[in-house]
């Protein structure tokens, strides 16, 4: 779709932040498996020093230009301070990362980058390297990936809703929120409420109540009250559940992306899909919707207390 980097030309793609431990290298494979099978050009460019062990190769690694272990050797810092600089460093030397993005003409190219928190919220290197995609053509949406856990405590996810938020205004991309590894979230632990109150982020005061049941945070409780009406009032937040072994999650994730970077695949691709969705009806996980997946936490919850019947 793009025939040039530098030219009028346009260029595709995702970069994919998120949190360490979310699943954005996993993630950046798995749909590149998805696209490739539906016809598509994809690339994946690793923006993360950190990351010496990729699982699949990429076409592009930032470790051509910087690792975070010859920046903490060297330079004597510690994990954090080293990766802030590798990304004041890619920014410094940006024309490296467009003059190797020009062997990428034509694909559809996800960035898989770093996931310290601070440079999505307040550090701006990052944020000025997706300037210069834009500049060149790239037409990007950033995909937050968020782990599903975070939902069974409702502490943890008003603070997931706060990180959000800031990511979303600070970084000035198109933005989808994605919760991650929903197959394990009935290993997580019960839910409070529906999983829709938490994709959709249905009227916050209820969580804060149910916060206000734990004398932990009964003390914090006008202080929770305050964060959830700074969430409410921007009304950006919500969130698309994600099951990467499933192929109809994955194309609700790539529906959601291509809509937000404007994205918009011909009619070869489109029977692609269709071919490929109809192959999987015999699969063995079916989240189809969020609805799916709460049916499914559902049933084990209720076995879960049919065995703790039984051993009574």
């Amino acid at each position: 779709m793009s025939e040039g980097i530098r030219g009028h030309s346009l260029a595709f793609g995702q970069v994919v932040i998120g949190p360490p431990g979310s699943g954005k290298t996993t993630y950046c494979h798995a749909m590149r498996q998805f696209l490739s099978r539906i016809g598509r050009r994809v690339s994946v460019v690793n923006l993360d020093p950190a990351n010496e062990a990729l699982p699949c190769p990429c076409e592009l690694d930032i470790a051509q230009l910087v690792t975070l272990p010859d920046v903490m050797g060297s330079l004597g810092l510690g994990p954090n301070g080293g990766l802030l600089y590798c990304m004041e460093y890619l920014e410094t030397n940006v024309d490296w990362l467009q003059e190797k993005l020009e062997g990428l003409k034509g694909h559809y190219v996800l960035f898989d980058c770093p996931g310290q928190v601070e440079l999505y919220t307040h550090h701006n290197s990052l944020k000025n390297v997706f300037a210069h995609l834009a500049k060149w053509n790239f037409r990007l949406a950033a995909v937050h990936l968020v782990d599903s856990h975070y939902c069974t405590d409702p502490g943890k996810f008003i603070s997931v809703l706060c990180t959000s938020l800031s990511t979303m205004l600070h970084v000035e991309l198109p933005h989808v929120n994605i919760l991650s590894k929903m197959d394990l979230i009935e290993q997580y632990g019960k839910l409070a409420f529906n999983l829709d109150y938490y994709t959709e982020v249905l009227d916050l005061s209820y969580l804060v109540d149910h916060l206000a049941s734990d004398p932990f945070f009964r003390n914090y409780h006008r202080l929770n009250e305050k964060l959830v009406e700074v969430i409410e009032d921007y009304s950006l937040v919500s969130f698309v559940p994600l099951n990467v072994q499933d192929k109809e999650s994955m194309r609700q994730v790539m529906q959601a992306v291509d809509k937000a970077n404007g994205y918009s695949f011909g009619d070869q691709e489109h029977r692609s899909l269709e071919a490929l969705m109809s192959a999987a009806v015999g699969a063995d996980f079916h989240f189809s919707s969020t609805l799916a997946v709460q049916e499914k936490y559902v049933q084990c919850q209720d076995k879960a207390v049919e065995e703790e019947v039984m051993d009574l």
